[in-house]
């Protein structure tokens, strides 16, 4: 996978890169956009929506990066629950709201599991 450095960057994707490393504080952005930035309109897309997404609102920045991180780990994504680990920790997350976190993903995935397997029809009013 070729990933793209600020140094070798078009100019549009020099203008993402710039904006990920002022709205996040970062010297440099992460493997993720140097490796969307091979597609510069993906790039721009896909950090435009995230900024959006990930923007405070009805949910705090901390709550939304565990989303995420349960998401990513649902999802089974090494690299996206590295990386939303660390912006959790970042965000105020501690290793006790990290394992509840894990807990809950781990409890749901069972539950999940055994509702499919047993077929367990819809409880009408839910």
């Amino acid at each position: 996978m070729a990933l793209v450095e600020y140094a070798d960057a078009a100019p549009e994707v020099r203008v993402v890169f710039d904006d990920i490393k002022a709205t996040r504080g970062v010297a440099d952005v992460n493997n993720f956009w140097k490796a969307l930035a091979v597609h510069p309109p993906t790039l721009k897309r896909t950090w435009e929506s995230l900024k959006q997404v990930m923007a405070p609102g009805a949910l705090d920045p901390l709550t939304k990066e565990m989303l995420y991180l349960a998401a990513s780990a649902a999802a089974g994504c090494a690299y996206c629950t590295a990386s939303h680990t660390a912006a959790a920790r970042a965000k105020g997350m501690t290793d006790a709201m990290h394992g509840e976190l894990l807990a809950v993903l781990g409890m749901a995935a069972e539950t999940n599991r055994l509702a499919e397997a047993l077929r367990v029809p819809i409880d009408q009013g839910l």
